[in-house]
């Protein structure tokens, strides 16, 4: 488990040129670099012992007009747990300085966004062929960084308030009841600047991210809207700029890896909720340092916000280790391998043949999951979740051996419920796995069917659509005692 959960660092400074045709909020300031050992990328190297020099530059004469009317929508933010106004302003602060390689972001050509659709439409033809499950793309895009931004904040605050919330709600619960109302206006000067602090990091974080993903699966999850196909043509190319493969056949091979992720997740309706649900759930067990947070509480002085940067450093905001928790990690983990695994061997069987360098290409994205990738790394910083690479190629091993032994149907009919999954044991005995006997619920589907029609009620739904509204299935309760 991470030991910062929200511990991003700041991008390098360099000259602002990019975001083309978007006009600078005169409010943004200029950010320097954090140290390592801050969890807001404050002090040391971040202007020292001022704790908001991150946000606000330099302070010479010219920036403190915009200091404190950012310090004051600090102190008067009065939303949820993340300030996401402010997020959105630093992630698109963060993209418009560009990337550390240099590159900086663009407007998308009319001449991308045509080679973007043709490779997204071919790519869904091809995959066809090698599963059941139909397209889930309803449009293509081509998206610059700043659009990519624009279009995965509402996931991200899906991702990440649950966790923030908890770490809100522990700053008023410290005090005895008949200290809150006294202290009022304190914890809500503290809860305003916690969830501007967050906002900050979270912004900094997805701007920096925006400079490396190359679509809007890159994390095993849906962050763009849904039957939406995206690639991102400055990133792709970067990706393959090193690779001495055709760029026609990196674009194809990102395509085909992108569509496959969104038949996945438009056909397998429980699938996102499972998913979101498994970091709720972990939120859930968050545990904050009270005791530490009672220090910082009682003497907390306004006019040096630089004591909660101390008491951020020295990990109150910490999660423990609780077994809830490392429940729910434990099942998102095994799922993302799991979805990764699909993507990764219906990718393969379609590229085979068609692309020269599809092994390389899978190669190397399989080498970029190993070494903690940029959208990994982000995720796994974000709730505390690492991904083992091992695990990856365990499951495409699995869904590979599933379609020689079951075929594309018989492989892909296993989505129809999480319960029908591969668990974590299974990814260790796959052999097991492919050759035990499978629950069958189509005796059981079709005896509810005919009950329903009988008795004039609503067909009961189908397996596998029961957690479409967001409900828990047994393995997320717990009741199946599998470990997901």
């Amino acid at each position: 488990m991470s030991d910062t959960p929200f511990g991003f660092g700041l991008p390098p400074e360099e000259p602002e040129n990019g975001d083309e045709g978007k006009k600078k909020d005169p409010t943004e300031g200029g950010q320097s670099a954090g140290g390592p050992g801050s969890p807001f990328g404050f002090g040391p190297g971040a202007g020292g012992d001022n704790p908001f020099a991150a946000m606000f530059g330099s302070m010479n004469p010219n920036d403190l007009g915009a200091a404190f009317q950012q310090l004051g929508q600090m102190l008067s933010y009065e939303g949820g747990p993340v300030n996401w106004d402010m997020a959105k302003q630093i992630a698109r602060q963060t993209v418009s300085q560009g990337a550390p390689d240099g590159s900086k972001d663009a407007s998308v050509g009319p001449s991308e966004r045509t080679a973007v659709d043709e490779a997204l439409r071919l790519a869904d033809l091809w995959l066809d062929g090698v599963t059941s499950m139909p397209s889930g793309s309803v449009s293509t895009v081509a998206w610059s960084r700043a659009e990519w931004v624009e279009a995965s904040l509402p996931a991200w605050q899906q991702l990440v308030d649950p966790v923030a919330e908890r770490v809100g709600l522990a700053m008023g619960d410290v005090l005895p009841e008949e200290m809150q109302a006294m202290a009022g206006p304190l914890i809500g000067m503290m809860r305003s600047m916690g969830g501007a602090m967050f906002g900050q990091q979270i912004g900094q974080a997805v701007g920096t991210l925006a400079g490396e993903v190359v679509g809007s699966t890159d994390i095993g999850l849906p962050l763009g809207p849904a039957g939406k196909a995206a690639l991102l043509p400055l990133n792709v190319e970067r990706f393959g700029k090193d690779l001495s493969v055709p760029q026609d056949e990196v674009r194809l091979y990102l395509a085909l890896r992108e569509a496959a992720h969104q038949r996945l997740f438009a056909h397998v309706p429980w699938l996102r909720s499972h998913l979101f649900g498994a970091v709720e759930a972990y939120a859930r067990g968050i545990k904050v340092d009270t005791s530490k947070l009672e220090d910082v509480v009682g003497q907390f002085d306004p006019s040096q916000p630089e004591q909660l940067q101390d008491a951020l450093q020295q990990g109150m905001f910490q999660p423990e280790d609780t077994p809830e928790q490392k429940a729910s990690l434990a099942r998102l983990e095994t799922a993302l391998a799991l979805v990764e695994g699909w993507v990764d061997a219906v990718v393969h069987e379609a590229a085979k043949s068609r692309l020269t360098s599809s092994d390389a290409l899978r190669e190397t994205m399989r080498r970029r999951r190993a070494s903690g990738g940029p959208a990994e790394q982000t995720f796994a910083t974000l709730i505390g979740l690492q991904l083992r690479p091992r695990r990856l190629r365990d499951a495409a091993r699995l869904w590979a051996s599933l379609t020689d032994a079951r075929g594309l149907e018989g492989r892909d009919a296993l989505w129809e419920h999480p319960d029908m999954l591969p668990t974590a044991h299974d990814l260790d005995d796959p052999d097991g796995f492919v050759h035990h006997e499978q629950a069958d619920f189509s005796e059981l589907d079709k005896m509810l069917g005919e009950a329903a029609k009988g008795s004039g009620t609503p067909k009961a739904p189908e397996a596998g659509a029961g957690d479409q509204d967001g409900s828990k299935s047994d393995d997320e309760d717990g009741k199946d005692g599998r470990d997901r």
